[in-house]
C-alpha cells in the first residue's frame, strides 16, 4: 500500500511537470504560427494542461480500467469550474471581466459539451459510435478556434519591413521529450490507482474522481492563477473553457476507441448531474460578463460540497 502511494505521488509529479514544460513549449509554437492570445489560452494551453487526463485516460482504457476515465473527466471538469474559477475570482482585484467572445461562442461550446457528454453517459457506458459524436463536436470547435485566431506570421520593424521569424526548434524538441515523460508518468499513475483501489476495496473511479482529478487539475490551476496575477484574464478563463471542452469531448471520445467506457451507477446518480449543474451555473453567472469575488466564494462552497459527497461515498 505504502509503495503504491509513493509510486502514485512520484508518477503524478512527473506527469504534471512534463505537462507544464510541454505546455510552455506548445504556447511558444502557437505564437509562432500566429494564433491569438485567446486562441492560445483556449486551444494550446487548454489542451496542454489536459494532457495528463488524456494520456492517463487512454492508458486506463487500453488496460481495461475504463471507469477511471469517467471518474477523472467528471471530477476534473467539476474542479475546473468550482475550484479554479473560485480561486482566480478571489485573486483578481476587481473580479473577472469577460469579453463578448466568451459569451457568444466559447461558453456555448462548453455547456453544449457538458450536455452532450451527460446524455451519452446516462445509460452507463460510452460506446465507440458515441465517441465519434464527441470527437466530431470537438472538431467543429477546433476549426472555429483556428479560423478565428488566424494572424500574420511576420512582424514589422520600424521601417515596416518584414522581420524574419525563426522556427522555435528548441521548443519543438522540449515538446517531444516531455511527451515521453507524460506517457511514462501517466502509465504508472494508472497502475498505482488500480493497486490502491484494490487494497482499499473501493472502485478505481472513486479515486480518479477525487485524488486523481485534483492532481491533474493542478496544471490548469497553476496556469490560470499565474495568468490572473499578470492581468491576462483571457488566458486565465480561456484555459478553463478549453480544458473543460477538451475533457468532455476528446478524452472519452478517444478512449472509446479501445472499448466501451464504463460509467458506474453512483457517478450517474449524483456526480454526473453535479457536473452538468456546474456548467450551467458557470454559464448563468457569466451572462453579465463578470465574475465577482462573492461569486467566486460561492463556487468554492460548491467545490467543498462536491468533495464532501465524494468522501461520503468513500466512507
Amino acid at each position: 500500500m505504502a509503495l503504491s502511494v509513493l509510486i502514485f505521488i512520484a508518477s503524478l509529479v512527473m506527469l504534471l511537470l512534463s505537462a507544464k514544460y510541454f505546455t510552455g513549449a506548445a504556447e511558444k509554437l502557437g505564437f509562432f504560427f500566429g494564433l491569438s492570445p485567446f486562441t492560445i489560452g483556449v486551444f494550446i494551453v487548454g489542451i496542454g494542461t489536459s494532457l495528463p487526463e488524456l494520456v492517463s485516460g487512454i492508458l486506463a482504457g487500453a488496460s481495461g480500467n475504463s471507469e477511471i476515465v469517467s471518474g477523472n473527466v467528471l471530477g476534473a471538469n467539476t474542479s475546473n469550474i468550482f475550484l479554479i474559477i473560485g480561486v482566480i475570482a478571489l485573486l483578481s482585484s476587481k473580479g473577472i471581466e469577460l469579453g463578448s467572445q466568451y459569451i457568444m461562442v466559447d461558453l456555448h461550446f462548453m455547456i453544449g459539451s457538458a450536455f452532450l457528454l451527460g446524455l451519452i453517459m446516462m445509460d452507463g457506458k460510452i460506446a465507440f459510435a458515441e465517441g465519434i459524436f464527441l470527437l466530431s463536436a470537438y472538431g467543429i470547435y477546433a476549426f472555429f478556434l483556428l479560423k478565428s485566431g488566424e494572424k500574420a506570421k511576420i512582424k514589422l520593424n520600424e521601417k515596416q519591413r518584414p522581420i524574419p521569424v525563426i522556427f522555435p526548434l528548441k521548443e519543438l524538441l522540449v515538446a517531444l521529450v516531455t511527451s515521453l515523460g507524460i506517457y511514462i508518468g501517466a502509465n504508472y499513475t494508472v497502475q498505482s490507482i488500480v493497486d490502491i483501489a484494490h487494497v482499499l476495496r473501493v472502485p478505481p473511479s472513486l479515486i480518479s474522481l477525487t485524488v486523481l482529478s485534483f492532481g491533474t487539475t493542478l496544471p490548469e490551476l497553476t496556469v490560470s492563477t499565474t495568468a490572473i496575477k499578470q492581468g491576462k484574464q483571457e488566458i486565465a478563463v480561456g484555459n478553463i473553457l478549453g480544458s473543460c471542452v477538451f475533457n468532455a469531448l476528446v478524452i472519452p471520445g478517444a478512449v472509446s476507441a479501445f472499448g466501451d467506457i464504463h460509467v458506474p451507477e453512483y457517478l450517474i446518480h449524483f456526480f454526473l448531474p453535479l457536473f452538468v449543474v456546474a456548467s450551467v451555473f458557470f454559464y448563468l453567472l457569466t451572462q453579465d460578463k463578470k465574475i465577482s469575488k462573492w461569486e467566486g466564494l460561492l463556487f468554492l462552497v460548491f467545490y467543498g460540497f462536491f468533495i464532501s459527497r465524494a468522501i461520503a461515498v468513500f466512507v
